[in-house]
C-alpha cells in the first residue's frame, strides 16, 4: 500500500541497485550508471546484500570516492527487498533501477526521461541485450536474444515502440510508485512482472523504447544457469498460482516440453518391458516421439544457423538451450503444484564469477 507521509522527492533521478557477489561485474556496473550525461541531479543508491566475495568491500571503496554513491544495507539478499530498501533510501523522482550484471549504453538515462515525458508513462523500459566473454556465456547470450531461447519478451530484441506488459529493469516515476506501492517482497523472481501488473491495473501505461539498450551478463557455467532457470521458472509458476490467465500464453511452453520429455519415457518404459504394443504402441510413439523429434532438430538448427560462433560455443548451444527450458520448465510446474515457498536463485551464491579482460 503506497505509504501518505512519504516526502515529496526532488527532481532527480535515482538509480538503485541490489548488489550480490559482483565484484568481477560490479565496477563496470558503476561505470556505466556514472557515465550518463543528465541535466538533473543524480545518485546511485546500491543495496548491499551479504556477499562473500569482496563486493562488499569493494562498494564501500567506490562510495568513499564519489558521493553520487550511497549505500544501504539488504541482510535478506533477495532482490525486491533491496530494491526497495534502495528506493526508500533514494531522494529524487525518478527511480532507474539498474542491475550489477548489466551496463547501461550512453544516453541511455537522458534517452528514458524524454520518453517518459513525451509518452506520460509510468514506468519506460528497453532492450536486454545479453552479451558473452566465454563460448559458454556467448552461447547463453545469444539464446537470450533469440526468441526461441526466452520465449519472444519484448525487451529480448523488439523494435516497435510502444505498450508493453512489463519493462527490463524500468525507469519510474516516484510517485506512481508511492501509489501502487513498492515491489512484492514476498515475490523473489517475477517482480518487475508483478509490479507492472498493479501499475497497468492502476490506470498506467507501460511502455516499450527499443532504442534503449542495456548490456546484460549472462551466468557464467552451467551448473549457475540451471539454478537460476530453476528459480525463476518456480516463481512464474507462483505468479501462475497467483494471477492465473494474466499471465502470457508463452510461459507454459517449458512446462509442456518437460510434461513431453515424462510421457516419452513413461511411453519407452511400456514399449520396452513389453506392456505397451500393437496399434496403441504405435500411436503413443507419433504422439511422445515425433515432438520431441521436432524440438531436438530446432536445438540443431539453432547451433547451426549462421551466427553461431565458434564449434566450442555452437556445442555449448546444443546443451544450454535445453538445459534453459527444461530447468524452467521443471521449476514451473513445481511452483504451481505446491508453490515457490522458500525458493531463492542460488547462482548468485560462491565467489566464481568470470573475470574481466
Amino acid at each position: 500500500m503506497p505509504d501518505n507521509d512519504i516526502a515529496v522527492p526532488e527532481p532527480g533521478v535515482s538509480f538503485v541497485m541490489p548488489v550480490l557477489n559482483e565484484r568481477a561485474y560490479l565496477e563496470h556496473a558503476i561505470q556505466s550508471v556514472l557515465a550518463q550525461e543528465l541535466t538533473v541531479p543524480a545518485e546511485l543508491v546500491l543495496a548491499l546484500g551479504p556477499s562473500t566475495d569482496g563486493t562488499t568491500e569493494l562498494a564501500r571503496r567506490l562510495a568513499a570516492d564519489d558521493d553520487r554513491i550511497r549505500l544501504v544495507d539488504n541482510p535478506a539478499a533477495h532482490i525486491p527487498v533491496g530494491l526497495n530498501a534502495a528506493i526508500r533510501a533514494s531522494r529524487f523522482a525518478t527511480i532507474v533501477r539498474v542491475d550489477a550484471h548489466s551496463e547501461l549504453s550512453p544516453g541511455y538515462a537522458a534517452r528514458a526521461l524524454e520518453t517518459l515525458d513525451r509518452t506520460g508513462a509510468a514506468n519506460v523500459g528497453g532492450v536486454m541485450r545479453a552479451d558473452g566473454r566465454t563460448p559458454f556465456q556467448k552461447a547463453v547470450a545469444r539464446l537470450y536474444n533469440s526468441p526461441v531461447g526466452l520465449g519472444g519478451g519484448a525487451y529480448h530484441g523488439g523494435t516497435h515502440e510502444g505498450e508493453a506488459e512489463s519493462a527490463y529493469l524500468g525507469v519510474m516515476r516516484r510517485e506512481v510508485l508511492d501509489e501502487v506501492g513498492l515491489f512484492d517482497e514476498t515475490i523473489r523472481r517475477g517482480e518487475d512482472w508483478e509490479l507492472n501488473l498493479r501499475i497497468r491495473q492502476a490506470g498506467h501505461l507501460v511502455w516499450f523504447d527499443p532504442s534503449l539498450s542495456v548490456t546484460y551478463w549472462p551466468r557464467e557455467s552451467w551448473v549457475r544457469l540451471a539454478r537460476q532457470f530453476r528459480a525463476t521458472g518456480a516463481w512464474r509458476g507462483e505468479l501462475v498460482r497467483r494471477f492465473g490467465r494474466r499471465n502470457g500464453i508463452r510461459f507454459f511452453a517449458p512446462p509442456a516440453l518437460v510434461i513431453l520429455v515424462a510421457v516419452a519415457i513413461i511411453v519407452g518404459v511400456l514399449q520396452v518391458s513389453g506392456i505397451l504394443s500393437g496399434v496403441l504402441s504405435a500411436i503413443l510413439s507419433v504422439v511422445a516421439y515425433l515432438p520431441l523429434l521436432a524440438y531436438v532438430l530446432l536445438v540443431v538448427a539453432v547451433a547451426c544457423l549462421p551466427g553461431g560462433g565458434g564449434i566450442r560455443q555452437r556445442l555449448w548451444t546444443l546443451l544450454v538451450m535445453p538445459t534453459m527450458h527444461l530447468s524452467w520448465g521443471l521449476g514451473f510446474l513445481g511452483g504451481v503444484l505446491r508453490g515457490a515457498r522458500d525458493t531463492v536463485d542460488a547462482s548468485r551464491l560462491g565467489t566464481r564469477n568470470t573475470p574481466l579482460p
